[in-house]
């Protein structure tokens, strides 16, 4: 089944195949536009909260995901049961799997994404780059094509000048890739990228550019419609990283300019347009402490952080990916759009930040979200539910807005503050680090922040204060057992809750 640009298709359910927050949000959607729903769902989520709301649910296998998410087959057949017309893949698992794409349009089933030949071309680093080439979209000086032999890659590696990085053709989220500062490090790195590359993604071909020693991670939204619409909705600033990947992200950038900003967004359309881009997608750029961007690569899909491109611009991006593939045009235009206000999104991960960001998986204890205006939280887990170990954990993605970045970052303080999770340890508290650095708030960061600004101690001395007053508080809780002193009781604990909420 084909697009077509003279008939648009009816979609009256559709099924989600992804978990978590995602699921629900793009269920939300759906719901308000007066569509059904069906959710998939493994063992280890029968009880999750978008298996609950959904208005048809299936069981497609056992917790890991090789055995039940990432089966497309199990997918399509839930598809053919419930009578849905569309899959909507969300981010992760099969949502830029190109057979899976091919799949599903060979079932006669609509997928609510780009066509399978755009995933496979922007799927690859080198494919998207020479696609990007045919615009003269401006790139990191590097090689062009993979290379294996440790000799000619070494040689292009002088040529192109250290300090260089390794990364895997195939790749993202970090693997696969290595800094080489000097040249005598470069045999044993290439190895080590070669095998993870491998490892990963069953595809050990790399490629080599310079290394910007400074470098902001800077992203453009685009949409794209099969009546050959494409419309760029602005820049999402994703800098603070750990691990190479994201957990801090805001819209638009403090440092872009009008003039840099319109010309990062004719390239990330000319990019879409250079794959005949339908749906929603991100283009993805470095930016160099000189201001100069180049084109890393091209995320055919919603991204996690796409709340605060709605924040900023009043769409809801889900609802426009629908849209799409019904066969609709795009009813916005680029000169239409504008930027309204500063939005900053925190990744509220299961992790230990003073653990080097491990997952700390067990039971939400306590799971109290915070509210009031210029507030979102997208999240799937509820108090009293365990963390899988089977998944990415991320609890939730807190959002704030403001009318102006001042008052998001203010925000985001107040909201991180008013969120209470117990029972295992967050990146609420290194959220609130990065909200409170000046390296940071100044806008004078790049993908270093980690690095450079937090370690171990970063956050010691509130967490053993919180332990204190922990302490401190099951003293006064003893001493009112003892002698009924219900007032004396209900002051302290009130006060240790305040004060915990501050380090969490």
């Amino acid at each position: 089944m084909s697009n077509s640009p003279n008939f648009t298709f009816p979609i009256s359910k559709i099924l989600v195949a992804n978990r978590g927050e995602i699921a629900l949000r793009i269920m939300r959607s759906a719901r308000e536009m007066g569509i059904k729903t069906v959710a998939v769902f493994s063992e280890a989520d029968r009880t999750a909260l978008h298996v609950r709301y959904a208005d048809e649910a299936i069981c497609i296998g056992p917790a890991p995901s090789n055995q039940s998410y990432l089966v497309g087959s199990k997918i399509i057949e839930a598809c053919k049961q419930t009578g849905a017309e569309a899959i909507h893949p969300g981010y992760g698992f099969l949502s830029e799997n190109a057979a899976f794409a091919r799949a599903v349009k060979a079932a006669g089933l609509i997928l609510i994404g780009p066509t399978p030949e755009a995933m496979e071309v922007m799927g690859n680093k080198l494919s998207a780059k020479a696609a990007a080439l045919k615009y003269g979209i401006p790139m990191v000086p590097g090689t062009e094509d993979a290379i294996t032999d440790i000799e000619e890659a070494k040689r292009r590696a002088i040529e192109v000048g250290f300090p260089i990085l390794i990364k895997a053709a195939a790749g993202g989220g970090g693997k696969g890739m290595r800094i080489v500062e000097k040249s005598e490090d470069f045999e044993e790195q290439m190895h080590l990228a070669v095998s993870e590359a491998t490892s990963a993604f069953g595809d050990g071909a790399v490629f080599i550019e310079r290394y910007v020693t400074s470098p902001r991670h800077i992203e453009i939204q685009v949409l794209g419609d099969t009546h050959g619409n494409i419309v760029h909705l602005f820049e999402r600033e994703c800098s603070i990283q750990r691990r190479h990947q994201k957990v801090i992200e805001e819209a638009p950038s403090a440092v872009l300019t009008d003039k840099i900003r319109a010309e990062m967004g004719k390239c990330a359309i000319d990019v879409a347009r250079a794959v005949n881009y339908v749906g929603a997608g991100t283009v993805e750029f470095i930016l160099d402490e000189n201001l100069n961007f180049f084109f890393l690569e091209m995320n055919t899909r919603l991204q996690v952080e796409h709340p605060v491109t709605e924040m900023i611009t009043g769409l809801d991006l889900v609802k426009e990916q629908i849209k799409v593939a019904r066969g609709e045009a795009l009813s916005i235009k680029q000169e239409a759009l504008k930027i309204n206000g500063h939005a900053v999104e925190l990744r509220v991960y299961a992790e230990d930040p003073l653990n080097n960001f491990l997952p700390d998986i067990g039971t939400l204890q306590t799971y109290k979200t915070p509210k009031g205006s210029g507030v979102r939280v997208d999240d799937g887990f509820e108090e009293g539910m365990e963390i899988p170990i089977y998944y990415d954990p991320m609890i939730a993605k807190l959002i704030t807005y403001g009318a102006n970045r001042d008052e998001a970052i203010e925000r985001m303080i107040r909201a991180i503050d008013e969120y209470d999770i117990t029972g295992i340890q967050t990146t609420l508290s290194f959220g609130k680090f990065v909200m409170q650095h000046e390296a940071f708030t100044s806008g004078k960061f790049d993908t270093h922040f980690v690095g450079k600004y937090f370690n171990a101690d970063s956050l010691k001395n509130g967490r053993e204060e919180e332990a204190m007053l922990a302490a401190i508080a099951g003293v006064f809780l003893l001493k009112d057992q003892k002698a009924s002193s219900i007032n004396v009781v209900t002051m302290q604990e009130s006060k240790w809750l305040k004060n915990r909420k501050n380090y969490n």
